[in-house]
């Protein structure tokens, strides 16, 4: 619920800051919906929901819902393969799962999930996201797969350098870039406006005041554009491809939420995330944006670190944020045409850029080389494949590797005076580390009699306890204690 500031004060900054979130989310929400190949307008609507509804719901106060630049490539593919009106019936079951899940308090659980596999997914989906954006920026269709995007970029330079409209689309896209690197270096006063609005509104202006013949947004009103999933729609969750579209929106969308009221905890002092309250509230505002035909919705750390910096209070801030994305869709709808969309292109170039981990990738190969691989494998998967596919490669690679190194077993062979060789195992014995045991324990002398001291394991699952009873069994070793809760196996011929 919506938690009044108790002071004009608290009012006052609350208003402020909702402008400023205002600001910062109008060019995004639009470029997202262009990038996602969806129409514009659709952006605008979550945007409003993000604000309106699962701004007024409890979670976390000061973080900021909408449509984000993480699911884009995921939006695009499911719009190429399914088509836009299945998109609707996509998010509305998105927001359906995410409301269960949150019921079922799951929501702490998706803070569980590996970061380098989040970071490796947002690398891999900031790397499609810029290659895809640099042909909208040079007025050219983009290729669908990733690799293809790659290919394609040096006849995607020459066809820049040989075509005049080419070149001057991709001027503009590289003077929003160039506004939105350098517009930190501005001074305070200046930087009062968002950069997004600065560039977009910077670029718009040079477009038409040197009457440059480039590709604009197209606009067909608030009304038109929505578009509310229709009973044929829902036919098509039968399928399994749909199935696991919505099993990775619903993943995504959610591990990026509250990975983002994470963040934005540690911004503030006011009230802490409830996980599971943020997690339903994701759910009911995807499940309003897919009865739309609209844009899945996630919390945007970008929005919401503008909200938290902008000096709000409460969660009246987002609330307006939504009002005032309401009124310009409503009020404006013809300022939305007149943005080229090499500026929004550029716009989605730069957060592409911003979700590379860059200046975290080397510190972390030198610290933890394990968590780097998986980061990498995550990001370059989702290039070359797809998200979802990229994203459980990563899941299943980060339970290996923990699996791996918890598993961690010292094998030590000492020799007593009677010549009995005593054979201890520290640690966790599975199967991970079963062919290394054998190898050691077929290396002993034949003829020498063995002990087998298996008490100082932590663990011992059935395929090693299996295995070292039947060696145990054909050598005539002792076998000497069982850890508590290992597999029972057959000790026949086995003293212990």
């Amino acid at each position: 619920m919506l938690a009044a500031p108790k002071n004009l004060a608290g009012v006052r900054r609350d208003v402020l800051a909702s402008l400023v979130v205002f600001l910062v989310a109008l060019p995004l929400c639009v470029g997202v919906a262009v990038a996602s190949g969806v129409p514009a307008e659709l952006g605008l609507i979550t945007g409003i929901v993000g604000g309106l509804v699962a701004g007024a719901l409890p979670g976390s106060s000061l973080q900021v819902s909408g449509p984000a630049a993480g699911m884009t490539v995921l939006v695009l593919e499911a719009v190429t393969e399914f088509g836009l009106g299945a998109l609707g019936v996509l998010v509305l079951a998105t927001g359906l799962l995410q409301v269960a899940l949150g019921a079922l308090r799951f929501g702490r659980w998706f803070r569980a999930i590996s970061v380098a596999v989040v970071q490796g997914m947002l690398a891999g989906i900031g790397l499609v996201l810029l290659l895809g954006q640099l042909y909208t920026m040079a007025g050219r269709a983009q290729p669908h797969s990733g690799p293809a995007k790659l290919a394609g970029l040096p006849r995607l330079a020459a066809r820049i350098a040989t075509d005049r409209a080419s070149l001057t689309a991709f001027a503009v896209g590289a003077l929003t870039i160039a506004v939105l690197v350098l517009w930190r270096r501005l001074p305070a006063w200046a930087r009062t406006v968002p950069a997004p609005l600065a560039a977009v509104a910077l670029a718009t202006a040079v477009t038409a005041a040197a009457g440059l013949r480039i590709a604009h947004v197209e606009v067909q009103g608030l009304l038109r554009a929505v578009q509310p999933p229709g009973a044929d729609d829902f036919g098509a969750l039968a399928g399994p491809a749909v199935l696991g579209t919505v099993l990775a929106f619903t993943l995504i969308a959610s591990a990026e939420s509250l990975f983002s009221a994470a963040a934005v905890d540690r911004m503030h002092r006011g009230p802490r995330t409830d996980y599971d309250k943020e997690l339903i509230a994701q759910g009911v505002g995807n499940t309003v944006c897919g009865a739309l035909g609209a844009l899945p919705m996630t919390a945007v750390i970008v929005r919401s670190a503008a909200n938290v910096q902008a000096g709000a209070r409460t969660s009246l801030s987002r609330i307006l944020h939504g009002v005032w994305l309401l009124l310009f869709a409503a009020l404006l709808p013809a300022a939305i045409g007149v943005i080229p969309l090499a500026a929004l292109a550029g716009v989605l170039v730069h957060a592409g850029t911003k979700l590379i981990p860059v200046k975290e990738i080397r510190p972390l190969w030198r610290e933890h080389r394990g968590e780097a691989v998986v980061l990498a494998v995550t990001a370059t998967a989702i290039l070359v494949t797809n998200l979802f596919e990229g994203v459980l490669l990563g899941l299943v690679l980060a339970v290996v590797k923990t699996a791996w190194e918890t598993s961690h077993l010292h094998v030590d062979v000492r020799t007593a005076a009677d010549g009995l060789l005593t054979v201890t195992l520290t640690g966790s014995a599975t199967f991970l580390r079963l062919p290394r045991v054998l190898e050691a324990l077929e290396a002993l002398p034949k003829e020498r009699p063995v002990e087998l001291d298996l008490s100082p394991l932590r663990h011992l699952d059935h395929a090693c306890r299996t295995a070292l009873d039947t060696w145990a069994a054909r050598q005539g070793a002792t076998v000497k204690g069982v850890p508590i809760g290992a597999a029972s196996g057959n000790a026949d011929g086995v003293r212990g």
